[in-house]
């Protein structure tokens, strides 16, 4: 399944983002202590996330799931803290829906 999240407050830009693309981010856990105490998501937590990702991609040689979401997402042009921001609520849906979801099979 494919999401679009929006990446500008103006709601003229969009990413679009993959179940893949979240399973990548809930196995790396990329957004576990990713801000500060305050919460805040800015420039500064993205470039922390990117700096995250960078040296993921050289310890596992350029694995391609990292690989694809560094390149769709979150190096996506239209990234900014916004669309992370946004990036960040569709990741706790999503695994709440997929918990949820296992919940009920077991």
């Amino acid at each position: 399944m494919t999401y679009k999240i929006q990446a500008n407050a103006s709601g003229t830009r969009f990413i679009e983002v993959s179940d893949e693309h979240l399973k990548t981010i809930d196995q790396y856990q990329l957004l576990r202590n990713l801000t500060d105490s305050n919460g805040i998501i800015d420039e500064a937590v993205l470039d922390k996330l990117k700096f995250t990702l960078r040296s993921l991609l050289e310890a596992e040689q350029g694995e391609k799931s990292l690989l694809d979401l560094c390149l769709d997402v979150v190096y996506n042009n239209n990234m900014k803290a916004f669309g992370l921001h946004q990036l960040v609520l569709l990741y706790i849906e999503w695994k709440s829906k997929a918990e949820a979801e296992a919940a009920a099979e077991q």
